[in-house]
């Protein structure tokens, strides 16, 4: 199964969400608003930073030795009665579960939040089998009536206004319009009840997996994901294997900085921990089963660089603090993982032909890096992807402009060979801004050749003494004047 992708058409994608200042305007003010609830949550945890010290050295522990861990957790889970599957792509996974599916007699399939789900289409192969699959979240819901793909890896439907939300609900779920967010709930909340009542199947994926006992932990604000996991008789997690975690006591440090780096919360209002099927005199599901995913996992472990990708928690920290995604949204980068991690592990898991102008799509500004709560390095991986890009698919040349970019290169590296050369080409400069330079700075104008970085950006003037004048002033003097 092929992923359906249009991650190379990021720029075109972006552009059109930056020509749409309601959708511009959600992005902006989501991610912000997440961004500060972070802040004011790692203030209040004294040794914020040892814990993700400490979660990385976890994570670098688990991928650098995943054959054991995947096979300890597998051992552990079927130890408890429940069964695990082997997916080395997508349609694996995807006739994984329909297999259970079948096995079960299920119709429908009530769908707790997952990600991996997005990334098998798994959506997709259920319908086709005839299985209608239900998401359960409230934004991935939102998301399944508009035909869309989430665009956060958090808030799924960040980009939807409450009159998209009402104009969705009247059209599919409840004629009787509702513009009120507690009503939209409610209404909501009515039609998946049902579903919980009906569907024999339920799939969730897995914020964590526990190596040593064989468990799977999900973290939620809703309770969509009790209810998918406990209320239908055969419960399947989707587990990408980059997620396990060695020991249980590993799990109250990523349950610490997973809440807070990704809404900025203590805690998520619940937190499951689910080891295998019912036992006599409990709840929850007859059956249970684990579906271990590779889907490009091992191509990025292979790369002893990229592998380091594979140690995030899905937070979401990255996209809220990056500049990028908060001006083209999530959807610009074309698949379901956006944002600076997208950039990383879309290229990885789909490959880097599918994905190659997504590293190219960042300012390096290290603030991903910043709020990581695994310390990723993602500026440093981004370039790491774009060197392989330059070398394996370098980019197609836009007509006439190689002959232009050589020359300018050629003149700057005439003019900087030379202090002589660079001295007279900065006075000159500093003659022809006058043109074009208010208060300091130079916005947009024809002036070139720095048109066609101003139509986008002011540039700052040059000042009107160099630095070499300045400090020969200091050497004179004692003093600059």
């Amino acid at each position: 199964m092929e992923p359906t992708l249009t991650s190379n058409e990021i720029h075109e994608l972006g552009n059109r969400v930056m020509a749409t200042p309601r959708l511009a305007e959600a992005y902006r003010s989501s991610t912000l608003r997440l961004y500060d609830h972070r802040l004011k949550a790692i203030a209040e945890v004294p040794g914020f930073d040892a814990l993700r010290d400490r979660a990385r050295e976890l994570k670098r522990e688990v991928i650098t030795h995943l054959d054991y861990y995947v096979e300890q957790f597998a051992t552990n889970f079927e130890r408890l009665g429940g069964k695990v599957h082997w997916a080395a792509d997508a349609r694996e996974a995807c006739e994984a579960v329909l297999g259970v599916a079948r096995e079960c007699g299920a119709r429908q399939v009530v769908k707790a939040k997952s990600m991996v789900s997005e990334e098998i289409e798994l959506n997709h192969a259920l319908e086709a089998a005839g299985i209608r699959p239900v998401e359960s979240d409230l934004g991935e819901y939102i998301v399944q009536l508009a035909h869309e793909t989430p665009a956060h890896i958090v808030a799924p439907a960040i980009h939807k206004t409450r009159g998209d939300v009402s104009d969705l609900f009247q059209r599919y779920v409840d004629p009787q319009r509702a513009e009120e967010p507690e009503a939209l709930t409610a209404i909501a909340r009515r039609a998946l009840r049902a579903v919980f009542n009906e569907a024999s199947m339920g799939v969730s994926g897995a914020n964590f997996a526990v190596a040593e006992a064989g468990t799977i932990v999900t973290a939620e604000n809703e309770g969509n994901i009790r209810f998918s996991t406990t209320a239908p008789r055969v419960h399947v997690a989707l587990v990408g294997i980059e997620k396990l975690i060695p020991r249980f006591q590993d799990l109250a440090i990523f349950l610490r900085l997973l809440g807070r780096s990704g809404t900025g919360q203590k805690l998520t209002s619940y937190t499951s921990i689910l080891t295998g099927p019912r036992r006599p005199g409990e709840d929850g599901p007859e059956q249970m089963h684990a579906i271990l995913i590779d889907n490009g996992r091992t191509r990025a472990l292979a790369d002893e660089k990229m592998r380091e990708a594979l140690y995030c928690i899905r937070c979401g920290a990255c996209l809220n603090a990056c500049p990028v995604y908060r001006k083209i949204g999530g959807h610009a980068y074309g698949w379901v993982y956006s944002g600076p991690i997208g950039a990383l592990i879309t290229p990885e898991f789909t490959g880097l032909a599918q994905a190659r102008e997504l590293p190219f799509a960042s300012s390096l500004c290290g603030a991903c890096r910043e709020v990581c709560p695994v310390r990723i390095n993602i500026p440093d991986l981004l370039l790491h992807l774009r060197a392989r890009a330059q070398e394996t698919l370098p980019a197609p040349k836009p007509p006439g402009s190689p002959v232009r970019e050589r020359t300018a290169m050629r003149l700057w590296a005439w003019l900087m060979s030379s202090p002589r050369r660079y001295a007279w080409s900065a006075r000159i400069a500093r003659i022809g801004q006058r043109l074009a330079a208010r208060s300091g700075w130079i916005g947009s104008s024809r002036l070139f050749p720095v048109s066609a970085w101003t139509h986008g950006r002011d540039l700052p003037a040059l000042a009107a003494r160099s630095f070499r004048q300045r400090w020969k002033n200091v050497e004179s003097k004692g003093e600059d004047k």
